[in-house]
């Protein structure tokens, strides 16, 4: 059997070379404050994974995305052995856009913060008067760079947007940057409407995208799992204040609350989140894992 090594690594993801594709590997690795934590979450990347196919394949009529299958049976041997079932998803090779997409639907969080110093989140003017996790009145659109592993992403505004992919793509930069920002937009929209009639609110989410071969702009990288989107329970939902969650933020606050723990969670924590991300992953699919 052929063995295979990843040629790159995430906090969370292997990426393996399959030729003329990927295999993208979602560990049960779990990152805060940039940090992978040292403790591992299990089944956390199985729920990652199969929450994106979900995803990827409710999206597919506004935009084309890079999965191929999460069939295990359609990848190479060394991938059907037990760590890679469930958790593996084979995908289209892209040159990625050096830009996380991020869509805002909910004021919290680092957005929170800055629209209490000055009305603003990544430099947008937001109305007067708004409550710690209020809905926006649309969502807003906030680009940051992609930071290598170790560094803190920076949020940009979208005319910086522009001159980064224009030194990435000369002469379509402005081009990406509109598509890109208004796919975020309707991906958003579509599925944020669908959580909720599923009882799950998604506050905000990231995207990533890429170029195929014909320079089209596909979607890639995961899609609205728990670790790249907050995810609050409609029930409940209760303006000026935190809210709980079906996501990460509850690990996050964890490691606020006790800022001696080495990034080193107790199991009660563990089995929590997991059990947090299975019952998003239920309530938004209708399947159980």
């Amino acid at each position: 059997m052929k063995t295979y090594q990843p040629f790159k690594e995430g906090k969370v993801r292997e990426i393996y070379d399959n030729g003329d594709t990927l295999i993208m590997v979602a560990t049960d690795r779990i990152s805060a404050f940039d940090v992978i934590l040292k403790n591992k979450i299990t089944q956390k990347g199985t729920v990652l994974t199969q929450m994106s196919k979900f995803w990827f394949d409710y999206t597919k009529d506004i935009v084309s995305n890079h999965m191929i299958s999460v069939d295990n049976n359609d990848m190479p041997e060394f991938f059907r052995q037990e760590q890679f079932i469930g958790n593996s998803m084979l995908c289209k090779k892209l040159k990625m856009i050096p830009i996380e997409c991020i869509v805002r639907g909910y004021i919290t969080g680092s957005g929170w913060a800055s629209y209490q110093k000055n009305g603003t989140v990544c430099g947008i003017q937001l109305p007067e008067g708004l409550k710690e996790c209020d809905k926006l009145p649309e969502p807003i659109y906030t680009p940051s760079t992609k930071a290598d592993l170790g560094d803190h992403d920076e949020n940009i505004s979208f005319e910086k947007s522009i001159d980064v992919l224009e030194k990435a793509f000369p002469g379509r930069g402005k081009e990406y940057a509109e598509k890109i920002r208004d796919y975020t937009i309707a991906l958003y929209k579509k599925c944020a409407d669908y959580a909720l009639t599923k009882g799950i609110i998604i506050a905000d989410t990231k995207f990533e995208f890429g170029l195929d071969e014909n320079g089209n702009v596909v979607l890639g990288d995961e899609m609205l799992t728990p670790d790249s989107s907050r995810f609050w329970p409609a029930d409940g939902y209760e303006p000026g204040h935190s809210q709980p969650s079906f996501d990460k933020q509850f690990v996050r606050d964890w490691l606020k609350a006790h800022p001696d723990s080495d990034y080193k969670l107790p199991q009660d924590v563990i089995d929590k989140t997991i059990a947090k991300y299975k019952e998003a992953y239920t309530m938004l699919t209708g399947k159980t894992l």
